[in-house]
């Protein structure tokens, strides 16, 4: 029987592809929380923000996208209670996104999975400054 414990354990993996998998993450957060921009303002908003537009499903697909982003963060080797800050990020945009039409608008102002990136930004620079 396969040990579950071990295929969940967080890869170790060179600075390099660390890097890569940040600005892959990154990229996805930003399609997410500020790809677009509303002409004539400072205003961005994301996929996030109009697929809250729709009921029922709307809110679900950008979390399940959110849930990814940690679980890529957790195989990147972010420490546990860096994982619980970013779960708590996703986990306030959902409630904001549950809200009928106000919850769009809370999601052009709170960016959860930018937020989450730059908590794995921080990880990745601080883990390259202890190789040194």
């Amino acid at each position: 029987m396969r040990n579950l414990t071990t295929s969940i354990t967080p890869l170790r993996v060179p600075a390099e592809h660390a890097e890569l998998g940040h600005a892959r993450l990154r990229s996805i957060a930003r399609i997410l929380d500020s790809k677009w921009h509303i002409p004539g303002t400072g205003i961005r908003f994301g996929a996030d923000a109009i697929l809250s537009l729709i009921p029922g499903v709307g809110p679900v697909v950008p979390t399940a996208v959110s849930a990814y982003l940690i679980w890529e963060a957790h195989r990147l080797g972010v420490r546990p209670g860096t994982l619980l800050r970013m779960a708590a990020n996703v986990g306030l945009d959902a409630l904001i996104s549950a809200v009928p039409i106000a919850g769009s608008i809370g999601d052009v102002f709170f960016r959860a999975n930018l937020r989450n990136m730059e908590l794995l930004r921080r990880h990745l620079d601080q883990q390259r400054r202890s190789l040194k």
